[in-house]
């Protein structure tokens, strides 16, 4: 009489710890249906079994979307995103590192990583530029007098005070584009894009620039692109020519 309870608060206590365990992974009626399944089978199910079970559930819920782009050949996927503009007809691709032996997961993710080095080198190019030449105007912030010389030089004369805020915006931005576009790090999931996630997209068009064209969308994103790769290639210039030489930009030009 007395093992009873004790076997039966057993089985509870495996329901509870498995299922909380499980709480990531489970949608409320997945949740319902396993909790019932396993008090009324008293079924020993282990984690392991269940979140098997639960993951190849969570397969067959991808949207249509995601299916398409996952049935397509990596090369045939890649020239329907932007970025296709001569020298380049068919895809910009110098280095040669795409086939179609290469996941098209990996490409999305390469998709992002390129984009979000694209709007850095931008914000980047302007800053070697502007960056050198408002130093001395009195309404630009320049901890008296202290941040001078090359851009490159410049980031090391920075006092306290100015780090910690940017830490912080930098760090909610991150979180915000990593809630938006990645998937949750579970199984096959691990360090991978949303399937439904359109690369770069983050909702965040103040001025209302996107036009609703597709074909136009389509154009501008190209031309953020091309814009954002020359950026890289001119910020590394910058940076190579100003540790050479010591010298700002504009003073190369005699400017």
């Amino acid at each position: 009489m007395t093992d009873k309870p004790y076997i039966t608060l057993r089985r509870v206590n495996h329901c509870v710890n498995d299922l909380a365990l499980l709480r990531p992974l489970l949608r409320p009626a997945p949740r319902a249906r396993l909790a019932w399944e396993t008090w009324r089978r008293g079924d020993p199910m282990t984690t392991e079994k269940m979140s098997l079970k639960l993951m190849n559930n969570a397969v067959t819920r991808r949207s249509v979307t995601a299916k398409a782009f996952r049935t397509q050949d990596t090369v045939s996927y890649l020239k329907t995103l932007p970025g296709i503009s001569a020298p380049f007809p068919n895809v910009f691709d110098p280095a040669g590192l795409v086939d179609d032996t290469v996941p098209i997961i990996e490409v999305r993710r390469w998709r992002e990583s390129e984009l979000v080095h694209c709007r850095v080198a931008m914000l980047a190019a302007v800053g070697f530029l502007v960056g050198e030449q408002v130093e001395d105007i009195p309404a630009f912030i320049n901890f008296e007098g202290d941040i001078t010389g090359p851009a490159i030089n410049q980031f090391q004369q920075i006092r306290q005070g100015f780090w910690e805020p940017l830490l912080i915006a930098i760090g909610l931005a991150e979180t915000y584009r990593v809630s938006v576009g990645w998937s949750a790090p579970l199984g096959e999931d691990l360090n991978t894009l949303k399937d439904d996630y359109d690369m770069g997209n983050l909702y965040f068009d103040p001025l209302g620039f996107a036009p609703k064209d597709p074909a136009e969308l389509n154009e501008m994103k190209t031309k953020e692109l091309n814009n954002g790769r020359l950026a890289m290639i001119a910020v590394a210039g910058f940076t190579v020519q100003e540790l050479t030489d010591q010298k700002g930009i504009f003073e190369h030009m005699a400017l």
